[in-house]
């Protein structure tokens, strides 16, 4: 199969660095409101990346649940395959493409745990299912088939009181250190507006060539 000739034209939209906030954060949620408000299935979803202590990349799609005055939050099973190389190498980056406003986001930084609370109290607003599964899942490690996973999610439906935030389980936080905004752009000369951190409260704002 021939896959060389399939391009797509992006001609909706500019972006420029005279318009752009300089502020990384709210610019992100400018553009997140308008992924929201354009019919986008979740326009949380974003690509985590993470690498492992043999520098081994790995990516995956993720869910963004909060966006804290510090970082990017999301949460996971800290014995997964991404909760181990966050052990080891802190570093990460996270990718949004929004391709129906012809979109993409990179932030990179370090990636740390939040608070148990914060975790306790997310777990606890989340469905039923999703709070099972989060218990009883072995993510990322091999199993034999579902039948284990389906007893005792079976287990646990029967027994509602004991239904907790597994020590297993809970949120990160990217800080970031890096945002690049993309907007494409025709015959693929891509608008790409970075903001690169000088210090706690300052960012260097720059283009770069598509």
């Amino acid at each position: 199969m021939d896959i060389s000739h399939l391009r797509q034209e992006y001609t909706k939209f500019e972006l420029d660095i005279s318009t752009v906030n300089t502020d990384p954060f709210e610019q992100f949620k400018k553009w997140f409101d308008e992924a929201s408000a354009s019919d986008i299935l979740e326009p949380n979803a974003m690509c985590l990346s993470t690498v492992s202590e043999n520098q081994r990349p790995s990516s995956r799609i993720v869910l963004l649940k909060t966006i804290s005055n510090s970082g990017f939050v999301f949460f996971t099973n800290y014995c997964s395959k991404k909760g181990n190389e966050l052990e080891v190498n802190p570093n990460g980056s996270l990718l949004f493409f929004w391709k129906e406003l012809e979109r993409q986001v990179r932030i990179e930084g370090k990636i740390q745990k939040i608070s148990e609370q914060e975790s306790i109290d997310y777990f606890d607003s989340r469905p039923i299912g999703n709070r099972i599964g989060a218990i009883v899942s072995p993510q990322s490690q091999r199993i034999i088939d579902r039948k284990n996973l389906d007893d005792q999610i079976q287990a646990l439906l029967e027994k509602p009181q004991s239904i907790h935030k597994p020590s297993h389980w809970g949120g990160y936080v990217l800080i970031p250190d890096y945002f690049e905004f993309w907007q494409g752009r025709q015959s693929r000369l891509h608008d790409r507006i970075v903001y690169d951190k000088i210090n706690k409260s300052n960012w260097e704002i720059y283009r770069v060539a598509p």
